[in-house]
């Protein structure tokens, strides 16, 4: 059974354009979601959340992190409320989160990708 690959992302980050070349060259089928325009679907999120965790969907590496005062860092203590940040300040979504079926990934993961390949 296949499953429609979804790729979340920002359309002029580097690793997300990365990302897309190489699921492209590799014959993986997907739809683009660029949630700067078109927002975070909330049942995505729960289910990104769900199935890695809070902590690795959140990138606090990233400008937009870093851009934010200490207070509101500070008040991203557990899921809902690193849900609500991230619903407010997408850009803190790390990119990009692939979905296919049960399989998320976030970030630039070609070795998770292999079985999405055809």
């Amino acid at each position: 059974m296949s499953h429609t690959t979804t790729v979340y992302g920002i359309p002029n980050c580097d690793t997300v354009k990365k990302s897309r070349q190489w699921l492209g060259e590799h014959g993986v089928a997907f739809e683009f979601h660029d949630f700067k325009k078109q927002g975070v679907p909330d049942d995505a999120l729960a289910q990104w959340v769900g199935a890695l965790g809070w902590e690795p969907v959140l990138n606090r590496k990233g400008t937009t992190w870093r851009k934010l005062p200490a207070e509101e860092q500070a008040t991203v203590v557990d899921a809902a409320s690193a849900m609500a940040l991230m619903r407010l300040h997408p850009s803190v979504i790390k990119r990009p989160v692939v979905v296919s079926g049960p399989v998320v990934t976030v970030g630039f993961v070609p070795e998770q990708w292999q079985t999405l390949a055809t």
